[in-house]
């Protein structure tokens, strides 16, 4: 029977290894209202994604009015230019969930005319697990999301870390318990 000095931290790793493995659900702005023109640039939504780091499988949570509002994911070039015309994705439901399935930029502005000139706009930088740094773990935004419904579609790149994980996960379980 193994000691209780050696059961414990293979626990603690265990558990942090399954809650640093999950896809989580991040609502845009910390808030059921942060898509809105800000009041000002510090209020804006780039410096509350600055804040984070975003994760493939992750995924973005934003509200919002669909009656006077919608979301646009778009190139670089038009995210700058506030180029409308042609997005990549166009969400309009008014409670938009979006998956984060690459590493890189991510780019959303308003659809509603004139919003992204007056800052309406998003830039979400994806880390790829090859930069992720373990020995400072992602900060978890400070309002949870409401709990929508999992998509069932989820990209292999994602599918693959998250059973990456899990194998990873129930190996060191195992490993704990074969000392127990």
């Amino acid at each position: 029977m193994a000691s209780l000095k050696t059961l414990v931290p293979v626990l603690v790793l265990a558990f942090v290894l399954f809650s640093f493995c999950e896809a989580k659900d991040i609502l845009v702005g910390g808030s059921e209202n942060a898509w809105k023109i800000p009041n000002n640039s510090s209020d804006s939504l780039n410096q509350w994604a600055r804040k984070y780091r975003f994760r493939v499988g992750d995924f973005l949570i934003l509200k919002y009015d669909s009656k006077v509002d919608s979301v646009l994911q778009v190139t670089k070039e038009n995210y700058e230019s506030c180029n409308t015309s042609k997005p990549i994705n166009e969400y309009k439901d008014g409670n938009t969930k979006v998956e984060l399935d690459e590493s890189g930029p991510f780019y959303f502005i308003s659809g509603a005319d004139g919003h992204c000139q007056k800052g309406q706009k998003l830039q979400v930088v994806v880390m790829s697990e090859k930069h992720y740094d373990h020995d400072n773990p992602p900060v978890e935004p400070p309002t949870p999301a409401a709990a929508p419904v999992p998509s069932k579609s989820s990209t292999s790149q994602a599918q693959a870390k998250k059973g990456g994980c899990s194998l990873a996960s129930a190996s060191l379980l195992g490993v704990a318990f074969t000392f127990v």
